[in-house]
């Protein structure tokens, strides 16, 4: 008799509005049958986002002599005014550049630190007047600098064509004339709103003006939002950090009791890195180095490696039973380490390191889902969201991620500047001596992460998935299912996800249980019946898995393949 967690999950599969099955509800004559449709190939650009008219925008500005940096930040800016609830200039941003010219990868970390005048000290008392033991993920104590204009000054002064003026305009008639909303986001825009309307300042004035969250197919204008990125247009990022808009700030927070002021400001810098990878397979597979959680991926990978997952095959509860554990065992590391290294030194070449990824390989059990592992003892070596990807006609090439944080972010707008505020601030533990530990000036742990594949010295896949801690989850399955199960880029995406819950966290008790896994539909009752022989606890979760965009450069035929997400509102488009 098979257990009663299995009939629970064939109940939902049965009687819910997703049965179980194994493809796309059409006939596909080439490719696999779950795909939704083709890749997009071109010759001289592509640009691939999670709103068509933002994928559009940006693809004008390549068709204007634009570079694939200009093209990714007016992509980024139509996407702060098309979809606010994942996005916005209240937000930070991370991004890898492949610059064609000198063959070389180029990472910006373009994330905010916290606010100097906030102590440890000050902010325990805030907490514990409100009957609080962590940092709330709404309203105006987890906010911290906002970094994405920077980054997008950052990223344009290094590699940018046409003036800043010109790459804004787009987005700036659109917020004034209006733009229909989309069917996925016009969902969260109506749920964000009803969990964040009574945060203080301008929330519903801006994002609600009617009273109520606008409908799919409604037109919605942001003229504040309009004036601002005018502002930044003529006057450039110190609008933003030094002028008229830090000053709106710092009166906002100082007569509502917040603590972002314009020293924070105009003290933020963002920072130059340099990607980190590891070879997969014959792949070099590129993150960004923490403060945020890309290694997470990385190290998931080096175990992996040391299992043959083409034999095993796709879908098979071989396979997701070693990616599941891998998961499990990668986030115990990057629940004990990963946090700003300008504050803590993290033993990163040892987590990536190929000896210390077959130690943890060595504690998966074929027959047996783990219910608890530690974290590593890596050697210390010296050493809710939008993800858009660019290329330009030149080769350059861009993965580009910026957020919010959680929808909409800490639902606080400034009135009259048209945006609101991240809540990153939330990520930060108050456990003390841990590395993510809070203080004053420093950048928490992150979850946004772009990601970049080379092949033999060229560039092969620019790509990301968004989507908190399922971030790193995704970047596996996508490289797992390109290199060990041979799909194109577009298939990549559209195969079914997985994703793991209840990993030892900063906010959460160390994995005692082995947490819990969600499938999607497509996950075939003979693998869903094995892995929970194996002791895995499988859910169904609708709308968690993530959202993906990806660009594969052909070397043979020279041109660009695009993807985008089947689950979200996006498009792939070239020329």
């Amino acid at each position: 008799m098979l257990p009663l967690r299995f009939l629970l999950v064939a109940a939902v599969g049965l009687v819910g509005s997703f049965p179980f099955c194994g493809s796309a509800q059409i006939d596909r004559v080439t490719g696999r049958s779950f795909a939704t449709r083709s890749e997009v190939i071109a010759q001289r650009g592509m640009v691939c986002t999670s709103h068509p008219l933002a994928t559009q925008i940006g693809l004008d500005i390549l068709k204007a002599g634009g570079s694939a940096v200009d093209a990714a930040i007016a992509a980024n800016a139509a996407l702060g005014l098309m979809e606010p609830v994942s996005c916005g200039i209240g937000g930070d941003l991370f991004a890898i550049v492949y610059e064609a010219k000198t063959k070389k990868l180029h990472g910006l970390n373009a994330s905010g630190r916290s606010p100097l005048g906030l102590s440890r000290e000050r902010l325990w008392l805030e907490l514990q007047q409100r009957g609080l033991t962590t940092i709330p993920p709404r309203g105006l104590l987890p906010i911290s600098v906002p970094g994405a204009v920077d980054g997008w000054f950052e990223l344009h002064r290094k590699f940018g064509r046409l003036p800043m003026a010109q790459i804004l305009a787009p987005t700036i008639r659109d917020a004034r004339e209006g733009f229909p909303l989309t069917e996925v986001i016009a969902y969260y825009w109506e749920r964000s709103l009803a969990i964040l309307g009574n945060e203080t300042g301008a929330i519903m004035a801006t994002f609600a003006p009617a009273g109520r969250a606008p409908e799919k197919g409604e037109i919605f204008k942001n003229p504040d939002l309009a004036d601002t990125l005018a502002l930044l247009a003529v006057q450039g990022r110190d609008a933003f950090y030094r002028g008229e808009i830090a000053r709106r700030m710092d009166t906002f927070f100082s007569e509502k009791g917040g603590w972002l002021r314009r020293l924070d400001l105009e003290k933020h810098t963002s920072t130059w890195v340099e990607p980190v990878s590891i070879n997969y397979r014959g792949y070099d597979v590129y993150e960004l180095p923490p403060n945020g959680q890309g290694i997470a991926a990385l190290q998931m990978l080096n175990i992996l490696e040391g299992f043959d997952l083409k034999k095993m095959g796709y879908n098979s509860p071989d396979a997701l039973h070693v990616m599941i554990e891998a998961k499990k065992l990668a986030f115990e590391d990057r629940a004990k380490f990963y946090a700003d290294p300008a504050f803590s030194k993290i033993p990163w070449e040892g987590l990536l390191s190929k000896e210390y990824a077959a130690q943890r390989r060595a504690l998966i059990k074929w027959d047996q889902a783990g219910k608890t592992y530690d974290a590593g003892q890596p050697a210390l070596q010296s050493g809710d969201t939008i993800y858009l990807t660019t290329a330009d006609a030149e080769g350059n090439m861009v993965s580009l991620i910026q957020s919010n944080y959680r929808g909409m972010g800490s639902g606080v707008v400034v009135p009259g500047l048209g945006f609101g505020f991240q809540n990153r601030g939330e990520m930060f533990t108050l456990q003390a001596g841990h590395a993510n530990d809070y203080a004053p000036g420093k950048r928490p742990f992150h979850t946004i992460i772009p990601a970049f594949i080379m092949k033999d010295g060229q560039p092969w896949l620019s790509f990301g998935v968004m989507g908190g801690a399922m971030q790193p989850q995704g970047h596996v399955q996508i490289v797992v299912n390109l290199i060990d199960f041979g799909m194109n880029v577009q298939e990549a995406g559209d195969a079914s996800r997985w994703q793991h819950e209840g990993s030892t966290d900063y906010d959460r008790p160390k994995m005692t249980t082995g947490g819990y896994v969600n499938l999607e539909s497509s996950v075939p009752w003979s693998t869903r019946a094995d892995l929970l022989r194996r002791g895995h606890d499988l859910r169904v979760d609708l709308g968690g898995y993530g959202g993906y965009q990806a660009i594969r450069w052909d070397p043979q035929h020279r041109v660009y393949l695009g993807a985008s997400e089947s689950r979200k509102d996006g498009q792939a488009a070239g020329w």
